[in-house]
């Protein structure tokens, strides 16, 4: 429940949605999601610039919008999710 809400992190069939609603103090952080038996290593950063617009990386790949398409083919995956920039 807690990745639903604070972490925003929402599976749907075979996509993992990405819509975070973090405290503004929250700079960075990691989760560790496995699906099936493949592991996806989520870093989730907040921007204190204006100058990286969000987005979702998969394996380096940008991605069109704050989804990754979720596979089981039981090798790591590193997903980057740059939220904008952090208003205080």
């Amino acid at each position: 429940m807690i990745l639903e809400t604070l972490l925003g992190l929402t599976l749907e069939v075979d996509k993992l949605r990405f819509a975070p609603c973090l405290p503004a103090d929250w700079k960075t952080f990691t989760v560790n999601y496995r699906y099936r038996e493949t592991e996806y290593h989520i870093t989730i950063v907040q921007a204190d610039d204006t100058d990286n617009a969000p987005g979702v990386t998969i394996d380096g790949v940008a991605q069109h919008d704050l989804v990754i398409a979720l596979v089981n083919d039981c090798e790591p995956h590193t997903v980057e999710v740059r939220l904008g920039s952090v208003l205080a």
